[in-house]
This record gives C-alpha cells, sequence and structure tokens, in this order.
C-alpha cells in the first residue's frame, strides 16, 4: 500500500516529529486522532484532527512539484492548483486550521466508524502520529488514492475510498446496461451499412463482438 511505504519511510527518516500545539477551542468538540468529514458539493472531503484546531488533510497540489518555498505551499490551495494538481496526480498532505479545511461546510465527526463497524479504529494517538507522518508531497489519483484513502489507512489501518466504489459501481450500471448495448448494435449496425464497402472483417468482427459482450456483462 502506497501510505504504508510512506509511513514507514517517514518514520525511518524522522521518527519523533513533534510540534508545540497550542490550546483550541476545536479541542472541547474533536478529540485527536478524530476523522472528519466535510460535505461539498460533488464530493466529500476527509481530514484528520491532531489538535489545537489542526486538519491534516490530503488534497491535489501543483505547488509542491513546482515550487520548493515553503511559504507559497503553505498558502490556502487555489482552484488552479487543485485542478492542474488532478491532471498532473500530484498532491500534497498538509495541515490547515479547521476553519480553512471546513471552507464553512458543516464537519460530520468519525461517520466511518458505524460503516467499518467490522474494522475497529486505532488507538486516536496512533491516527493523529500517522497523519502528521505522512505530511508532504505524495502522489495523488482521483480515484485510487484520494483524501478518503488516507484517512481510511492513518484511522483503520486499510486504504479503501467508498466513494470510488460508489463512483465505480455507478459507472458499471451505466456502462453495462442493455440500453448501451442496444445503442451499440444500432451504431454498429448503420457503420456496417455505410461504409460496407471499404470495411475490413476484422473491423467487421469488432463492430459485432462489443455490443455482444456488453450485452451478455449487462
Amino acid at each position: 500500500m502506497l501510505f504504508a511505504a510512506l509511513t514507514q519511510k517517514q518514520e525511518k527518516k524522522n521518527p519523533k516529529q513533534e510540534e508545540e500545539v497550542c490550546e483550541s477551542k476545536y479541542d472541547l468538540k474533536f478529540r485527536r486522532g478524530d476523522l472528519l468529514e466535510v460535505p461539498r458539493t460533488l464530493f466529500i472531503h476527509f481530514g484528520i484532527y491532531l489538535g489545537g484546531g489542526r486538519v491534516a488533510h490530503f488534497i491535489p497540489d501543483i505547488m509542491p512539484l513546482i515550487s520548493g518555498d515553503q511559504r507559497k505551499i503553505q498558502k490556502m490551495v487555489t482552484n488552479t492548483r487543485l485542478v492542474l494538481g488532478v491532471i498532473l496526480k500530484r498532491g500534497s498532505v498538509r495541515v490547515d486550521s479547521v476553519e480553512d479545511f471546513a471552507y464553512g461546510s458543516e464537519i460530520i465527526v468519525n461517520p466511518t466508524d458505524k460503516v467499518c463497524s467490522s474494522l475497529p479504529p486505532l488507538d486516536q494517538e496512533t491516527v493523529a502520529l500517522r497523519a502528521e507522518r505522512l505530511r508532504g508531497q505524495v502522489p495523488y489519483s482521483l480515484l485510487w488514492f484520494n483524501c478518503e484513502h488516507y484517512v481510511m489507512y492513518c484511522r483503520y489501518g486499510t486504504s479503501m475510498s467508498f466513494q470510488t466504489f460508489q463512483f465505480c459501481k455507478t459507472v458499471r450500471r451505466l456502462v453495462l446496461s442493455r440500453g448501451v448495448a442496444k445503442a451499440m448494435w444500432l451504431l454498429g449496425l448503420g457503420l456496417v451499412l455505410y461504409v460496407h464497402v471499404a470495411l475490413s472483417s476484422c473491423m467487421l468482427l469488432l463492430s459485432l463482438l462489443v455490443p455482444f459482450l456488453v450485452w451478455m456483462a449487462a
């Protein structure tokens, strides 16, 4: 697992990385090591509460790839930085304030504990330490290595994403449907009738085979 390998690497490089933490009003609401969930318009963002009003979270960001200036990197990530990070598959685990992390949205605490009832969470301090040790530049993937994979590894020891699962399930339902298969059959038939003179036997077989496979998988 990517996050497990990165954790081991960071532990060898810097076994103890402690910071002076000031008390915050959020310490009365959240515990160090809590998993925080923030609903967005199209997705859900996740982070780990570290105490002192700080949240560690994993976001796509192009800035660490093009600049080593920590002042620029630590500034709030703009939409341009975020989109370029998604395209180039670069991200960073960073620590921001609760306000910057939530961005005005409601914060839900440890919602996955009920979903993962068969997978008990790790000790709160262990969760927070894992989140802290992964700080820095990390390869990013919108589906396979995102913020949910990060927090799930930190809190439960397994890297997974329910959002990715639901997305793939929806795509499969749309693509591998009988309606799509019928449309592909009609498209293939139209292609055969339109270019039957120049159509090779291989192309003819492909135009018939692909809809058939979709139909059988639907």
